[in-house]
């Protein structure tokens, strides 16, 4: 749950895209219907489906949120759609290590994958070591 002034932060984070479009741009359309739908019309179905893929993304208790729905009737949607969030496996991220134009001191490194399996080399001495050939040795291990 958020904290009073962490929503904003909160917001900005859940820009995940989805089909080309945000939760935050998902919000302004819904905002945008109310101001100008008559009073007793019902949610279109493609403002529907649109909260049924932001919520596979993010979940249907903070689409329902975000979107101002009923998290009853957007549940049902979503359960009927095949219910099950597609999570996103966490992307990889490349740092280069640059050594600098000195020697290099004695130092550690850790690496960790996705799947959790973890590597900690100590270095006495950095220059002499392939970092790059054990990396990949780690990243490629089969389970």
């Amino acid at each position: 749950m958020a904290l009073p002034g962490q929503e904003d932060r909160l917001m900005i984070a859940r820009r995940t895209r989805v089909f080309g479009i945000t939760m935050e741009q998902a919000r302004r359309r819904f905002e945008c219907w109310r101001k100008t739908r008559p009073p007793t019309s019902r949610i279109p179905d493609a403002l529907w489906t649109l909260a049924v893929e932001i919520a596979r993304e993010h979940g249907v208790n903070p689409t329902a949120r975000t979107l101002r729905l009923n998290h009853t009737a957007l549940k049902k949607r979503f359960q009927a759609a095949g219910g099950r969030a597609c999570p996103q496996p966490p992307s990889a991220t490349f740092v280069e290590l640059v050594p600098p134009p000195t020697a290099l001191s004695p130092c550690t490194i850790e690496l960790e994958n996705a799947q959790g399996a973890k590597m900690k080399i100590h270095l006495a001495s950095p220059e002499t070591l392939d970092l790059v050939a054990l990396s990949r040795s780690l990243w490629s291990r089969k389970r």
